[in-house]
């Protein structure tokens, strides 16, 4: 219970910290100011998608915290991290990615307009479907995994961050 609340804790402060300046960094910067986010960071660095992210958008980004990368399988985040995986490692990413700025009241429209559930088409081609669970936005990615978002509306000066709970993974 103590690691829930502190989780919590961490994950208000950076929604408080964030949303205050955001407006003037980018997706990379806000990201970058995350400590829960330093897996993520050093994912972009390996794939080479920083320059991509500080580029003008609009993008929305699905952005799986630190723990989110530790449920991973044991040596996953390690072998996507070497230089030949680099491609492997820009698809995921990338599936994290989807072009405009869907900020949590759009996604919430999309998933209403199309009856419980949308299909939103990733930056690496790949969809994710968006549902209502129990009030939070779930995502499904192409393998049936799924990630919640827990921290909506980081607004950034290119797009919108929303945190979510794991990994997703394309086919």
């Amino acid at each position: 219970m103590k690691k829930v609340f502190q989780s919590a804790l961490l994950m208000f402060g950076l929604f408080i910290s964030a949303s205050a300046s955001a407006q003037n960094k980018d997706i990379v910067d806000i990201a970058v100011g995350s400590e829960a986010h330093t897996t993520l960071v050093a994912a972009l660095k390996a794939a080479d998608l920083v320059t991509t992210l500080k580029g003008k958008g609009p993008f929305t980004v699905f952005a799986p915290i630190n723990d989110a990368f530790a449920k991973l399988p044991a040596g996953t985040v390690e072998s996507l991290l070497i230089t030949e995986n680099k491609a492997v490692l820009a698809k995921v990413l990338t599936y994290h990615v989807v072009a405009g700025n869907l900020d949590a009241a759009a996604v919430l429209a999309a998933i209403k307009k199309g009856n419980g559930s949308v299909s939103l088409t990733t930056v690496s081609g790949g969809s994710l479907k968006a549902t209502l669970d129990n009030g939070k936005v779930k995502l499904t990615d192409e393998k049936g995994g799924a990630a919640y978002v827990t921290v909506a509306d980081l607004k950034a000066s290119n797009g919108v961050i929303h945190v979510v709970d794991a990994v997703l993974m394309p086919k």
